[in-house]
């Protein structure tokens, strides 16, 4: 297999935008134009709403943006300080696993939080990753929709590293109403965009191998 590329926008890039250089990705991924792709980069401040969103909860999206996706998954915010991962694979070539897929992007998450020593964490009732404080209480850290078609995937991750949270109160985030969202300023752990990127590839290597399953 070719080396997966690693692409990384230095300035938001329109949901739009994103969406159909994903398309082009993943249609040349499959006739064999393209390599893999992992694309980092941010989004201006913006709402989507996957497969399963409920009109209920779009609460109030004020002047911010809402649009339309294919991933799956409810309603969820991007935004500046937002780390967003969109991950093209060919999973006709990693196993036609898309659960182990699921799985690989979870376990990724955790171990690049666990360079910051933060330990995230999975819930079998709910996607994403999640941490725990002292008292017990969960929050969302990174976030998890993707869409396959053709067996190659497209849509990824996002990791909340520094961003404005109160968007979040505008909608219900993944259709969770009994657990708030957080990130790594908010628990107190500054990262620079650069550092946070890096563990992100660095990680990303060890969890997804260039190689066929």
């Amino acid at each position: 297999m070719r080396p997966v590329r690693w692409k990384v926008s230095d300035r938001p890039v329109a949901y739009p935008d994103a969406v159909r250089a994903m398309e082009e990705t993943a249609a040349g991924i499959r006739t064999g134009r393209a390599p893999e792709t992992v694309w980092l980069l941010e989004h201006p401040s913006l709402f989507t709403a996957g497969t399963s969103a409920r009109d209920d909860e779009l609460i109030d999206a004020g002047d911010i943006p809402v649009f339309p996706t294919g991933r799956g998954g409810r309603y969820t915010w991007h935004g500046p300080g937002q780390q967003i991962a969109y991950v093209m694979l060919d999973l006709a070539r990693r196993g036609h696993d898309l659960h182990a897929f699921v799985a690989d992007l979870e376990t990724w998450i955790i171990r690049t939080l666990a360079r910051f020593g933060v330990e995230g964490q999975c819930r079998r009732d709910r996607i994403g990753v999640w941490v725990v404080d002292a008292g017990g209480r969960e929050d969302k850290i990174a976030a998890i929709g993707i869409r396959v078609r053709r067996w190659v995937t497209f849509h990824g991750i996002s990791i909340n590293r520094h961003p404005d949270l109160a968007p979040y109160n505008r909608i219900v985030p993944c259709g969770v109403r009994s657990h708030g969202v957080t990130s790594l300023a908010a628990l107190g752990i500054d990262v620079e965009g650069d550092a946070l990127r890096s563990a992100m590839e660095e990680t990303f290597r060890e969890v997804f191998q260039n190689v066929g399953r």
